[in-house]
């Protein structure tokens, strides 16, 4: 690893908005541990529901109210942390089709990227399509942990159509640790196998006794000499979202055999 040089595009430490950190003292603890990781952008995205775009009262009560936690844990972050790019977006669930990204606070550090995942874990019909009206209206969608969805191992054809009309994939750390089980496990190698991930992320939520998988992902893939393709998806690429730049190819990780056999047994380390 190269200490003090990765990004992060995926987390709720936003205080008080979301499942994440519940104040500014867990905000503050999760950037240290962060920075202990040698992670220098952190792109922080509270979850958003789709369906608000579409009402103007709502939308706008809930970006203020984002708006006044992030600046504050921002202030605090500069503060402790002056080495830290510290910048904010959001999860956006699509719980409706056609949602409203116009808003720059609502896209991922103002750019034209959108982090996007759908309801409860399940593909809903006609995702394609919704990904095709969002790239027409000027927009670059990152589906995020494509591996958790329920029954995507039994419709990989799904994840090949949404790369096939644009989309890029954003893949958790912990999902090649275990944390989310062994079909999004499955998955995730597989992906990374094909070389279909754009980036890999923490999704981190600052709980105190959670687990940020980055140092085992990296030092456990890096035994398969896999070095461009971590580069790619630690470091090169997810610093590009700042920049509003396109993603770089990820070369496929090595075919399954015993190489593959050991990422199996190196990845199935009991959680805490």
């Amino acid at each position: 690893m190269d200490p003090g040089s990765f990004a992060d595009i995926h987390s709720h430490l936003v205080p008080g908005v979301d499942d994440g950190a519940r104040g500014l003292k867990d905000t503050l603890a999760s950037v240290e541990r962060m920075t202990r990781l040698g992670i220098r952008k952190i792109l922080t995205t509270p979850h958003l529901n789709g369906s608000v775009t579409r009402n103007e009262e709502g939308i706008e009560a809930r970006l203020s109210e984002v708006d006044e936690a992030f600046d504050r844990a921002a202030t605090a972050v500069a503060a402790d942390f002056p080495e830290i790019d510290f910048k904010r977006g959001h999860e956006v669930m699509l719980d409706i089709p056609d949602v409203d990204f116009s808003d720059p606070r609502v896209r991922l550090a103002g750019t034209s990227f959108v982090l996007i995942e759908w309801s409860r874990l399940h593909v809903p019909p006609g995702t394609t399509r919704v990904l095709e009206r969002i790239m027409s209206a000027g927009y670059r969608p990152i589906i995020a942990h494509p591996e958790r969805y329920i029954g995507i191992d039994r419709k990989l054809g799904v994840i090949a159509r949404w790369r096939e009309v644009g989309a890029y994939l954003q893949i958790n750390h912990g999902s090649l640790s275990g944390r989310y089980g062994a079909a999004a496990k499955g998955i995730a190698a597989r992906l990374l196998r094909r070389g279909w991930a754009d980036y890999l992320a923490s999704d981190f939520h600052a709980q105190s006794q959670a687990r940020i998988y980055f140092k085992e992902v990296w030092e456990q893939l890096e035994a398969l000499c896999a070095g461009e393709s971590l580069t790619n998806l630690c470091l090169t690429n997810p610093s590009r979202v700042f920049k509003d730049e396109i993603p770089l190819p990820v070369p496929p990780l090595p075919p399954d055999t015993g190489l593959w056999a050991r990422v199996r047994g190196m990845m199935s380390s009991e959680l805490p």
